[in-house]
């Protein structure tokens, strides 16, 4: 094989990258040499990633649960990679921010879209079946969702809204968790005791999201936008991504588990309860929650109607 000038002109930048390293290019040319050749099965780990789906019974359905849930926390971890950059990136732009946010909400258009697979994708007898045997475990356990929505917002606007007005965005991040609002959705509503499930999750990763709260104090997605010049802050695309991100995972995502919850476990006049004894009545509708991540873009006439009129079009089709 003749070495030709590109061939001799990559060698020599090779021998400088790794004589900066202190490392011989002979070392890793036989390294590479000896190597394997990369395959697709290996690259991804394919037999590890299809050996993950363990049922607990023998219906069939309960393996679509699984893989759709698993999917999910992919999707989720593939923004909160986009949430860090955004955070993390000094003399931020507009061009950036954009390009970013739009991963993010494009990440939460193909989980809300695709949510029919839950909707429609499980006989619902096998559902009802196997779900007991999940217990307590529950999709409210979702460690990366409640990351996104620290990255997302300054944490007041995650302190359930009966409590909100006690505080302000500078306090005292544990302060706030104590009254963050997805405790209420683990919570009994006839007794007001916490359901293991909640009780199991706060074990694990309590002093996690406290920790994360505080890194976010300047690094979450509302203060990443403040970080911005005045005039990048003012363009309809910049506000527009916002927007969207908030409408994603403050309205559609939650809804799209909402229409699964109605198919799933609304019989006549009486609701069957959730996994974990959440209450998924009064924990999934945005117009209860009130979770508003950037109130700033919103009028009060949005703010005072969020997610009716997505409640009413799910209604309507049914």
């Amino acid at each position: 094989m003749e070495i030709t000038p590109e061939i001799k002109q990559r060698l020599e930048l090779l021998s400088e990258k790794y004589g900066a390293l202190g490392q011989d290019l002979l070392s890793y040319l036989d390294g590479l040499l000896y190597a394997d050749v990369i395959t697709y099965w290996d690259y991804i780990e394919l037999d590890t990633l299809l050996s993950l789906q363990k049922p607990k019974t023998k219906f069939p359905d309960e393996v679509v649960f699984i893989m759709y849930h698993q999917i999910t926390e992919l999707y989720f971890k593939l923004s909160l990679r986009e949430f860090e950059q955004i955070g993390n990136t000094e003399n931020l732009t507009a061009k950036f921010f954009v390009e970013r946010v739009n991963r993010i909400n494009r990440y939460f258009e193909a989980l809300i879209k695709s949510f029919q697979i839950m909707i429609d994708g499980m006989d619902r007898a096998e559902f009802l079946k196997f779900r007991m045997s999940l217990l307590p475990a529950s999709g409210f356990q979702s460690a990366q969702y409640r990351f996104i929505e620290i990255f997302s917002t300054d944490f007041v606007n995650l302190v359930d809204k009966a409590q909100r007005a006690n505080f302000k965005v500078d306090d005292a991040i544990h302060s706030m968790y104590e009254h963050i609002y997805w405790k209420a959705g683990a919570t009994e509503e006839s007794t007001g005791k916490q359901t293991l499930t909640l009780i199991q999750f706060e074990e694990k990763y309590r002093n996690e999201f406290i920790s994360l709260g505080l890194k976010c104090r300047d690094k979450n997605l509302w203060q990443s936008y403040l970080r911005l010049s005045k005039d990048d802050q003012e363009r309809a695309d910049v506000k527009e991504v916002l927007r969207t991100n908030d409408t994603n995972v403050n309205v559609n995502w939650p809804l799209a588990h909402y229409k699964s919850a109605v198919r799933y476990l609304a019989k006549d006049a009486t609701d069957i309860a959730a996994t974990g004894g959440t209450n998924w009545q009064k924990y999934l509708p945005p117009r209860f929650q009130k979770r508003i991540f950037y109130p700033q873009l919103w009028t009060s006439d949005e703010i005072e109607n969020w997610g009716k009129a997505w409640v009413e079009e799910t209604f309507r089709n049914l």
